[in-house]
């Protein structure tokens, strides 16, 4: 595998207390990159960037990058890979590039909610040392756009939960968009490569990192920008089975008691699931129908694909 690194001034001689770990993959992460270097200031090198261009194999975008790094007051790392890595590993390959004792998981489709993001995150490593700690998303700054307003739906009811909520259930609530691990943590349990395609890889992470180590929930959330149409939203569910069915296996007592395994289960025994599936997914695209039914329907059609390997 071929990497070039492009690093900017002030990365030979910071002395990062928390490295962010930002991959992507066909996006461009300027935006983001601008609003966490506004903190740099009031940071003085204790928080470095590291970007992991994930194959995207768009050398304009590179060029735009690279002048953007050498720019950047914050110490920050631009690796570029020839070819795709895959989720799981390319977040392996980032905690290896960085120095901090703290690594925050940020997806390069992440906006900060507030303006002292990284500073937040900095004190709450600093002074409380979590294991994990999950920052939390929500929709503050993403689009309203009709096309997505089924994923905003299914966002806001099941993923854009306050820190109350989402302790309830500790390690169901953990997504690689806002996650901060402590490295020493992170040495001893990284993600797993056999995960491959879209889905499941931080979940399984969490529930592994979860029975040696408490995951806590904070308020610190960033708006999750990249927000899907229906279409894409089930082609991810479609790729997302067979790691559905890698998860059940490793974990089945944590599994057996998520919605979307049970109903699975049922629906295993239901006469023509591969007939009336398509219909499902036929209503979750249907723009015309109520947007509530809609969520069902693909949450079903969803928990249908899962029946195929549980």
């Amino acid at each position: 595998m071929t990497a070039r690194t492009v690093e900017s001034p002030g990365w030979p001689g910071a002395a990062p207390a928390l490295s962010v770990l930002i991959p992507f993959l066909r996006d461009d992460p300027s935006d983001l990159l601008a609003m966490l270097d506004g903190e740099a200031t009031v940071l003085k090198g204790a928080v470095e960037l590291v970007v992991l261009d994930d194959g995207t194999g768009d050398e304009a975008l590179t060029r735009r990058l690279v002048d953007r790094v050498s720019a950047m007051a914050l110490p920050i790392r631009l690796i570029t890979l020839t070819r795709n890595e895959g989720r799981a590993i390319g977040r392996n390959r980032l905690a290896t590039a960085a120095r901090g004792s703290f690594l925050l998981f940020l997806d390069s489709d992440m906006r900060p909610d507030r303006p002292d993001f990284l500073s937040r995150w900095l004190a709450e490593a600093q002074e409380t040392r979590p294991a994990v700690a999950f920052g939390g998303f929500s929709l503050k700054q993403a689009s309203t756009a009709p096309r997505f307003a089924l994923h905003r739906a299914m966002a806001a009811s099941g993923e854009c939960l306050d820190h109350l909520e989402r302790a309830k259930a500790p390690e169901k609530y953990v997504y690689t968009s806002n996650l901060l691990v402590r490295r020493d943590v992170f040495d001893s349990e990284a993600f797993d490569p056999a995960f491959s395609g879209w889905g499941w890889e931080d979940v399984e992470w969490a529930m592994r990192v979860s029975r040696r180590h408490p995951v806590a929930h904070v308020g610190n959330p960033a708006t999750h920008m990249g927000l899907d149409t229906a279409a894409d939203l089930a082609r991810k569910y479609e790729q997302s089975a067979p790691n559905f069915a890698r998860v059940s296996t490793l974990h089945p007592d944590i599994v057996a008691a998520y919605p979307s395994h049970r109903v699975a289960r049922l629906l295993k025994r239901v006469p023509g699931l591969g007939i009336w599936r398509p219909m499902l997914k036929r209503a979750a695209l249907a723009e015309p129908l109520p947007v509530r039914l809609r969520a069902f329907s693909l949450r079903l059609y969803r928990a249908a694909l899962y029946a195929e390997v549980v």
